[in-house]
């Protein structure tokens, strides 16, 4: 699974304004665990940081560790959303992931949380 380790975070330049960051990955994978096929996601990662924010090499780091995993959709969105918030304690955050079509129809599952 992916290590939460992996995550580092730098002081917000403006702690005291609400402000909009978000991260876009449009080649995030991980592996299917009944098909052992891979599967194909847009992840979207948005949030309004308190003191740290995410440093993006990491986070990349980080998502591509998800690349031999076979987690389901809503699995792995979830755990994302879990780790992101531990590692830089946000006011809000709320994560998209967009799956490539398979079998016929796509999935969007949409995951938040607010301090």
């Amino acid at each position: 699974m992916s290590d939460i380790k992996l995550l580092e975070t730098f002081p917000n330049p403006r702690p005291g304004r609400d402000y909009l960051i978000e991260h876009t990955f449009p080649e995030f994978t991980s592996v299917c665990p009944k098909t052992g096929q891979p599967d194909f996601a847009t992840m979207v990662v948005s949030y309004v940081a308190d003191k740290e924010c995410l440093e993006l090499k990491s986070l990349k780091f980080y998502m591509n560790a998800y690349r031999n995993e076979g987690i389901f959709y809503e699995a792995v969105t979830n755990k994302i959303l879990d780790d992101l918030v531990a590692a830089c304690k946000p006011r809000s955050m709320k994560v998209i992931s967009k799956w490539g079509a398979r079998g016929g129809f796509s999935s969007i599952i949409t995951v938040e949380h607010s301090a």
